[in-house]
């Protein structure tokens, strides 16, 4: 017998993804990142998205130190920030976040500070779902990869 776990663990993804993928979290670049993975490398996407998150971090702290600087007036640089941020949610396909930017970006060339600091809120409460829910996916893939793995003895 092999991998009955593995078989409810991919069921268990699936579901996951369909869910990102139906709320709008995910889009079909995602799906194209994830046939970049074989087993040349199989860690991939976790280790492509574990970039994104690192990279994406210290761009909302200097969005955040800029908004929060009381002499701010650098609405050019915090679209700057914002592109980069953009661009790299596009790459792994991350909609929401990626559309979030998109709004952002509006409110930083209106010179709309209040508009910035809703939209950078919105911003890291997308960000952090994003980054729990494709947590909580790698999780899922390790266990259904040991899963798949174990061989039960046969029973006589």
């Amino acid at each position: 017998m092999l991998g009955l776990g593995a078989d409810r663990l991919r069921a268990d993804m699936n579901r996951l993804l369909a869910s990102l993928f139906h709320q709008g979290v995910l889009d079909e670049q995602f799906l194209q990142l994830q046939q970049l993975q074989d087993h040349s490398s199989p860690n991939f996407v976790s280790e492509v998205v574990t970039i994104y998150f690192h990279e994406s971090e210290k761009l909302l702290s200097n969005l955040r130190q800029l908004l929060l600087d009381r002499e701010f007036s650098d609405y050019k640089k915090m679209g700057m920030h914002l592109n980069q941020l953009m661009g790299s949610s596009s790459s792994i396909g991350a909609k929401r976040l990626r559309n979030i930017c998109v709004a952002f970006r509006a409110a930083t060339e209106q010179n709309n500070r209040n508009a910035c600091l809703r939209a950078l809120e919105l911003l890291e409460h997308e960000y952090c779902y994003l980054k729990n829910k494709l947590h909580e996916l790698f999780q899922i893939e390790q266990q259904r990869v040991l899963a798949a793995g174990v061989r039960y003895p046969m029973q006589n």
